[in-house]
């Protein structure tokens, strides 16, 4: 199956509410753990969560890593919105710190980050070169960079299957967008080559689940 691109960002109020208020729990615990498992003596300082949508993610690393200082860059206002709040209601403002952003962005790269990561952003982007060349760029030496995102499933129907089995109850509006970044992901020799265009063939590139892919290693 071909890929179908989808919007780069998620900034309709009603979108953005039924993402914050979905239950990706799952997902975003496998997340973290993962990251630890794949740098188990690695201690994160500066961090940077590109595309932190809610904070969801955000906040579990924080918590998982308390001795950081995270950034969190989105470039939609309706999400950051939701990821203020949520950030105050757990009382991590004063590690945890918001900025709008739509990539490329010449400033972020002025900052030298130990860590990297993103969730789910790579899908979104119209060239997916932007993701990564950013990533490189804001990396200090010895970086750890985990990125996580979705894996386009061989048809429409395995897509509605999955959607099916992980938001059928979820609100319309929740599998419509589930629906289309299905279709929307890169296979993970996609991103095998599209890491190579730009010498990131360090990084392992691996399969994981039914439905994500996984790009890691140090920088």
């Amino acid at each position: 199956m071909e890929r179908i691109p989808e919007p780069e960002l998620m900034d309709e109020p009603k979108q953005a509410r039924a993402y914050a208020g979905a239950d990706f729990s799952e997902p975003h615990r496998a997340f973290v753990e993962r990251f630890a498992q794949c740098f188990p003596r690695h201690r994160s300082r500066r961090v940077l969560d590109l595309g932190c949508g809610a904070a969801d993610i955000t906040i579990r690393f924080a918590r998982a890593h308390p001795g950081c200082d995270l950034t969190g860059v989105d470039g939609a206002p309706a999400m950051l919105a939701l990821a203020k709040e949520a950030i105050t209601r757990v009382e991590l403002d004063h590690r945890v710190h918001l900025r709008e952003v739509r990539l490329p962005d010449k400033t972020l790269v002025q900052h030298a980050f130990d860590t990297l990561i993103s969730n789910s952003l790579l899908h979104h982007l119209a060239d997916p070169q932007v993701l990564w060349c950013t990533l490189k760029d804001c990396a200090a030496p010895g970086a750890a960079l985990f990125v996580m995102d979705l894996r386009r499933p061989d048809t429409r129907e395995q897509a509605g299957r999955l959607v099916q089995e992980y938001s059928g109850n979820e609100p319309e509006v929740l599998r419509r967008d589930f629906f289309n970044s299905l279709l929307a992901a890169y296979r993970p020799e996609e991103i095998a080559a599209q890491l190579a265009r730009i010498n990131l063939s360090c990084l392992q590139v691996e399969a994981a689940g039914d439905r994500h892919v996984v790009v890691y290693g140090l920088l």
